[in-house]
C-alpha cells in the first residue's frame, strides 16, 4: 500500500470514529446538530487526528486506545475552521469545495456550531472510551494532561494567539519573526499538540516528549509554508478553496515576504531538518519519514 492510500485508510477509520463520538444530526435541537455534522463530514484530510494515532502507535498503543483523543482534536480543529471562515475573520464562502457553515446555516448558528464543537472536544476526552483496551491510556491523570495540552494549543498561547497576530498584521509590513510566530501558533501549535497528545496517552518519558515536540514544531512549520505556497500555485479543485485568498485578505506569507523560490528552498531545508530530528526520536515507524516527503510535496 502506498502512503496516500494508507492515509486514506486512516482517514476512513477516523470518519467512523467521529460517528461514534459525535451526536446524531437527528438529536434535538436538530439545527445545531445538523450544522456540526455538516462541517465535520464536509471532507478533510483528518491529518491532525491521524497524527495522534500514529504517534500512539509508535509508542505501542493501539488506535482504539486513543480514538476519543483523536476525535477531540478533529472537533477542535473543525470549530476553528467554522469560526475562521466567518465574515468577521477570513470571510470565506467555500471550504473543501462546499459552502462554508455560515453560508448554509447563517452566522448565528455557525458561531454556535463552533462553540458546540469546542466544548464537545473536552467532553470527548473526559468521558469513557468504550473502544480502549489499555486502561493506562485513559487514566484520570492522562485525561487531565491531554485536556490541558489541547486547551493550551487552542488558546491564547497557541492557535488563538496566532490568529490575533494574523488579523492585526493584515495589510501591514511585518518581519519574518512575526510571520513565524503566526505560523507556529495559528497552525503549528495544534499540529505539535497532536503528536504530544499521542505520546502523553502512551505514557512516554520527558525526553521522549521533548523529542516529539521538537519534531512536531518542524512539521507544523513545514505544513504552513507549503500551505502558503499552494495558496499561490495550487489547484482550486484539489485544495477545495480559492487560491489567492491570502493576497486578497492582505495576509503576510512566505511567498509575499521572500518570494516563491526562496519559500520552496526553506521548505526543503525544514524537511531535511525534520528528517534529522526523526533519527533522534523514538518515532521509529516508516509513517513519519513518509510524512515529511508527503508534506513537502503535497498538492492539497
Amino acid at each position: 500500500m502506498n502512503f496516500a492510500a494508507y492515509l486514506d485508510q486512516q482517514k476512513q477509520y477516523i470518519d467512523n470514529m467521529l460517528k461514534i463520538f459525535l451526536p446524531s444530526e437527528n438529536n434535538y435541537p436538530e439545527t445545531i446538530h445538523r450544522a456540526i455534522n455538516y462541517s465535520i463530514f464536509a471532507g478533510g484530510k483528518r491529518f491532525r487526528p491521524i497524527l495522534v494515532i500514529e504517534t500512539a502507535l509508535a509508542f505501542e498503543c493501539t488506535k482504539e486506545d486513543v480514538a476519543n483523543y483523536a476525535c477531540a482534536v478533529e472537533f477542535l480543529h473543525t470549530y476553528s475552521l467554522i469560526h475562521d471562515d466567518l465574515p468577521a475573520l477570513d470571510n470565506d464562502d467555500y471550504r473543501r469545495n462546499k459552502p462554508t457553515n455560515h453560508k448554509v446555516f447563517g452566522e448565528d448558528i455557525a458561531i454556535l456550531a463552533g462553540d458546540a464543537l469546542l466544548t464537545l472536544a473536552f467532553e470527548t476526552i473526559a468521558k469513557d472510551n468504550p473502544l480502549c483496551n489499555n486502561a493506562a491510556c485513559q487514566t484520570p491523570y492522562t485525561k487531565i494532561k491531554i485536556m490541558q495540552e489541547l486547551a493550551r494549543a487552542g488558546g491564547t498561547f497557541g492557535m488563538i494567539g496566532g490568529q490575533v497576530v494574523d488579523l492585526e498584521s493584515e495589510g501591514k509590513e511585518i518581519d519574518i519573526e512575526t510571520l513565524n510566530y503566526i505560523h507556529k501558533n495559528k497552525t503549528g501549535a495544534l499540529i505539535t499538540s497532536c503528536l504530544r497528545i499521542g505520546a502523553i496517552a502512551a505514557g512516554v518519558n520527558e525526553k521522549q516528549l521533548e523529542d516529539v515536540t521538537e519534531f512536531g514544531n518542524k512539521i507544523g512549520l513545514l505544513y504552513q509554508i507549503v500551505d502558503d505556497i499552494l495558496d499561490v500555485t495550487g489547484d482550486e479543485d484539489k485544495l477545495g478553496k480559492k487560491v489567492g485568498s491570502d493576497e486578497n485578505n492582505k495576509k503576510a506569507t512566505y511567498p509575499s515576504l521572500l518570494g516563491l523560490e526562496k519559500s520552496r528552498e526553506i521548505s526543503e531545508q525544514i524537511a531535511r531538518e525534520a528528517e534529522e530530528l526523526l533519527r533522534h526520536t523514538d518515532l521509529k515507524t516508516g509513517f513519519f519519514k513518509n510524512l515529511i516527503f508527503f508534506l513537502l510535496n503535497r498538492q492539497y
